[in-house]
């Protein structure tokens, strides 16, 4: 079944007015685009996508209100059919008479917001878009370190939790523990959040479930996050070779994002906090422009060519 997201809670959630039709705030919205019409004012209909929501700024009442009253009401046939999910009005603007008789033959709701169309619009895109993606729930812990968002992965007693309790003692910030909920915005970006019921919570064995934000105050946690980089925490049990130098870039992909990861081997005596800082830090460099391994490859062959140089003399 197709996700959805209902008129009323739009309304609930953002900065909107219900003016006419609270009897049909169960509509549905089942997509994340939001129509700003143009040609339709002018009678052209063809592929005119009506069953999303229909957003009306200045631009577009000005030249509605330009037009004969028999114009106006064509206008409002055309945008407010039986699909709408709603017509939202922005900049505060009065509704006119006209609207509200084509909404009520067609049982349409009729909204108002009082911010500038553009503001309205990406409020409208940005929800829709986090409600409407599709999501998946993946087991690991999702911290920020230094402004970025790091997923820890692992079998389960491989010391993610204890790992991302350091780190929130050390100032960085929990998003998530044991369960992850990502969803992805564009072709590059992955959101990640806690299920509501885990939101600040961290299990630690022996100790049980610790609320962070109660314990370490509400600057301890965040409740949603951009993912950056994903770092594998494995048990080295000496049957594993490792990139000792990090010249190799693995990926992983979630949905169409393919995210940066990083295989960490996990020995007793190893400060994981550190190591996932130094990691996060390091990245972070790289995306900068400064990739250390560029470096040291430059100063190996200026020092091979120093000694070839030497020997030939």
């Amino acid at each position: 079944m197709s996700k959805f997201v209902t008129v009323e809670e739009l309304i609930n959630t953002l900065n909107i007015e219900l003016v006419y039709g609270r009897e049909y705030a169960n509509r549905r919205i089942y997509s994340s685009e939001v129509s700003r019409p143009g040609l339709i004012l002018t009678g052209y209909k063809a592929y005119y996508p009506h069953e999303r929501l229909q957003l009306l700024g200045r631009t577009e009442m000005s030249y509605i209100n330009a037009q004969t009253k028999d114009e106006r009401r064509t206008i409002y046939e055309i945008l407010l059919t039986q699909e709408t999910p709603a017509l939202i009005f922005a900049r505060d603007m009065r509704i006119p008479y006209e609207a509200i008789e084509v909404a009520e033959a067609n049982q349409v709701p009729i909204l108002r917001a009082k911010s500038k169309t553009s503001r309205v619009l990406a409020n409208l895109t940005n929800y829709l878009e986090s409600m409407l993606a599709k999501r998946l729930s993946k087991h690991g812990v999702f911290v920020e370190v230094f402004g970025m968002g790091v997923l820890l992965v692992g079998d389960s007693g491989v010391g993610k939790s204890e790992t991302a309790l350091e780190l929130v003692q050390r100032g960085h910030r929990l998003i998530a523990d044991d369960r992850v909920e990502l969803y992805q915005i564009d072709e590059l970006t992955l959101k990640g959040e806690a299920p509501e019921i885990l939101q600040n919570l961290i299990e630690i064995r022996g100790l049980g479930i610790i609320d962070v934000m109660n314990l370490y105050g509400v600057a301890s946690v965040r409740g949603t996050k951009t993912l950056e980089l994903i770092i594998d925490l494995v048990v080295d049990d000496g049957t594993r070779e490792y990139d000792r130098l990090g010249f190799e870039q693995e990926y992983e992909q979630i949905f169409e994002v393919n995210v940066p990861k990083i295989t960490i081997p996990v020995k007793l005596g190893r400060n994981l906090a550190v190591i996932v800082e130094s990691a996060a830090m390091n990245h972070r460099a790289r995306q900068m422009g400064y990739d250390v391994q560029n470096q040291f490859n430059e100063k190996l062959d200026n020092l091979i060519a120093r000694n070839s140089k030497e020997h030939a003399e």
